[in-house]
C-alpha cells in the first residue's frame, strides 16, 4: 500500500465482502500486492478486482483472496498446500498465517516469477513446485489445510486423500464456463462436512504441466 488512506480503502473493502479476522487483515496489509502484478496493472493492485498475469491467468480480487484464507483457519503450526501458485500472492499471505506453504503451479513462467516475488518480499517458508496440482504433492503429505485456486467440477480424490484428519480444504467447485461455488470441507471423525460459502468464478484446474 503507497499511504494511510490507499490503506485504509483497501481494508475497508475487505471488511464489506466479510473479511473480517483480524490475523487475515494483518497479513494482507502487510503483503503488498504490487510486487506480484506486473506493468501497467501495478498501479491497480490496490483495487479490488481480478487482474491478467502472465500465462492467461488472474490474480484474483483481494475480498476472494481474503475470504479463502479466513475460511482456511489457519494456525501458526499448519503445514498448507496450495493449487495454482499464480502469481505468489496468496501464498504470500498464507506464509505470514502458517509455518510451512507448499504451491504447485503448471505454468513454469509463473513458478519462477512467483517465486522471484516472494524471495523479494522476504518470504522463506513457501516452497513453489511447477507439477501437476490436480495430483497434490503425496511426498509431503498429509497436509492440515490445503487451498484450490482454480475450480473443478467435484473435489479431487488425490487431494482430498492428501489431508489430514481435522484439516480443511476450501475449493471453487462447479462448471468452468458458469459461476462456481466455493466450498469449505472439514474432515472430522464423522466424516467430511461440506459448507457452501459464496458463488466465485475461477479459471479451471487442468491436469499435467504446461510447456510455456
Amino acid at each position: 500500500m503507497s499511504g494511510p488512506e490507499e490503506t485504509m480503502q483497501f481494508l475497508f473493502a475487505l471488511r464489506r465482502h466479510g473479511v473480517t479476522e483480524p490475523r487475515v487483515l494483518s497479513a494482507m496489509e502487510a503483503t503488498d500486492r504490487r510486487a506480484f502484478v506486473r506493468g501497467v496493472f501495478a498501479e491497480r493492485a490496490a483495487a479490488d478486482t481480478p487482474l491478467p498475469i502472465a500465462c492467461g491467468q488472474t490474480i484474483s480480487q483481494p475480498s476472494i483472496v481474503g475470504l479463502m484464507t479466513q475460511a482456511l483457519e489457519l494456525g501458526q503450526r499448519d503445514k498448507v498446500l496450495e493449487i495454482g501458485t499464480g502469481s505468489g500472492y496468496q501464498a504470500a499471505i498464507l506464509a505470514r498465517l502458517a509455518r510451512r506453504v507448499y504451491s504447485i503451479e503448471r505454468h513454469p513462467r509463473l513458478a519462477r516469477e512467483a517465486r522471484a516475488a516472494l524471495d523479494g518480499q522476504g518470504i522463506v517458508n513457501v516452497t513453489v513446485v511447477t507439477g501437476d496440482g490436480s495430483r497434490g504433492l503425496p511426498e509431503q503429505a498429509p497436509f492440515d489445510r490445503i487451498m484450490v485456486t482454480a475450480a473443478a467440477e467435484d473435489p479431487p480424490g488425490p487431494l482430498l486423500a492428501q489431508l489430514r484428519p481435522g484439516g480443511i480444504m476450501v475449493l471453487p467447485v462447479g462448471q468452468s464456463d458458469h459461476v462456481q461455488t466455493l466450498i469449505r470441507i472439514r474432515r472430522d471423525a464423522s466424516g467430511d462436512q461440506y459448507d457452501e460459502l459464496c458463488q466465485v468464478r475461477f479459471v479451471p484446474l487442468v491436469e499435467g504441466v504446461a510447456r510455456d
